[in-house]
């Protein structure tokens, strides 16, 4: 099988720089591409790095909304050059009035200016939501929206949203983390969404799978505490194959058509 991680964070410093042997695992494991995503300037450039360094690796840049109120006075034009430089999706972005403490003063602004800049150039973009999803259905029900769609990281919004978040052109990726046994609303909600709009991803270091699916147990160095490592992603397209009911090669070879639609990139 070949496997495609839609959406991870593999500069994180959580890794303890080993992304090197961790990639190789990946490759080891069938994953031929992942999306990894930087939330702020700081770490676009780990990002545009491992992109160049490895094959296996794809950039998206962008602010998310725990990192916003860091913006530096030219964080618009940073991250066009960081696009320009080699980019080639945006994120992760979006809008969250779940984290405490976190305010949402900017946060729509920000994201708009970067779902327009999106828009500008197609780009395909990764969006975080936590309870604001009637909101961000109407931000970017009024557009603009790249044509070729948006992927909803780790979706876990309501069921009856996602047929018309998928008329607007998003994609919806389950992570690891909802084969949780207290996990079962958001794993009942992706019996709905439609099959040329399903994607997979790990998150990878964080939304750590239960133990049936840690086929590459992990640990922080600086904590000892568990991560989540990438090339779980094989196991977690055996999850959902059996708990959508298709055989695993069936379930991978239809994610591998859905990501290369959204990201545009060729085979291999």
């Amino acid at each position: 099988m070949r496997l495609y991680d839609a959406h991870n964070h593999l500069q994180d410093e959580r890794f303890g720089g080993k992304q090197a042997g961790l990639l190789a695992t990946c490759a080891q494991a069938g994953v031929v591409k992942m999306v990894v995503n930087g939330s702020c300037e700081e770490d676009w450039p780990l990002v545009l790095e491992l992109a160049r360094d490895h094959a296996l690796v794809r950039a998206s840049v962008g602010y998310h909304p725990w990192y916003i109120h860091q913006r530096g006075p030219d964080w618009e034009g940073n991250l066009r050059q960081v696009l320009d430089r080699g980019g080639v999706a945006v994120g992760e972005i979006g809008l969250d009035r779940w984290k405490p403490g976190l305010s949402y003063d900017g946060q729509e602004e920000a994201f708009v200016t970067q779902l327009r800049l999106a828009a500008e150039r197609d780009l395909p973009v990764s969006i975080h939501c936590l309870q604001a999803w009637g909101r961000l259905h109407e931000l970017l029900r009024a557009g603009p929206r790249p044509p070729r769609g948006f992927l909803l990281h780790s979706y876990g919004g309501p069921q009856e949203m996602v047929a018309p978040l998928a008329r607007l052109g998003a994609y919806f990726s389950f992570p690891g983390y909802y084969a949780h046994e207290r996990k079962t609303r958001q794993r009942e909600t992706f019996r709905s969404v439609p099959p040329d709009r399903l994607l997979l991803e790990t998150d990878a270091p964080d939304q750590l799978p239960p133990e049936s699916c840690l086929r590459h147990p992990l640990q922080d160095p600086a904590t000892g505490r568990a991560i989540n490592h990438p090339a779980n992603l094989c196991a977690i397209h055996e999850f959902l194959a059996g708990f959508l009911g298709e055989p695993v090669e069936h379930l991978a070879a239809r994610v591998e058509e859905n990501f290369l639609r959204l990201f545009r990139f060729g085979p291999g």
